[in-house]
């Protein structure tokens, strides 16, 4: 399934309003100037869940990347990309991405 490709300044969040960022990106590979994100764990910060002390707050995400598209050796991640966060399973949301590169 098609989608635009992460970059590092793609705004992505957890389910619970924490920052997504990823943990590898490919500087020679860039859409609008920006490195893009390769299929590697993204690390999550100020996960809403912190607050609560009987709660296990997201503290990185998977990631599936593209099956076409790929950027030294290591696949793409699109705006469609399967995620989970760990350890609660939810999927990140991309809020804001790049609207110029597809990939499959």
């Amino acid at each position: 399934m098609p989608g635009y490709l992460l970059h590092d300044d793609a705004i992505v969040t957890c389910a619970h309003a924490g920052d997504a960022k990823p943990t590898r990106t490919d500087a020679r590979v860039k859409v609008n100037g920006f490195p893009v994100a390769v299929a590697a764990p993204y690390t999550v910060d100020r996960c809403t869940l912190s607050e609560d002390p009987d709660a296990v707050p997201c503290l990185g995400a998977e990631w599936t990347g593209a099956t076409r598209v790929q950027a030294g050796r290591l696949p793409v991640l699109l705006s469609r990309s399967q995620s989970a966060c760990v350890p609660t399973g939810t999927p990140l949301t991309v809020a804001v991405v790049q609207i110029r590169v597809q990939g499959v």
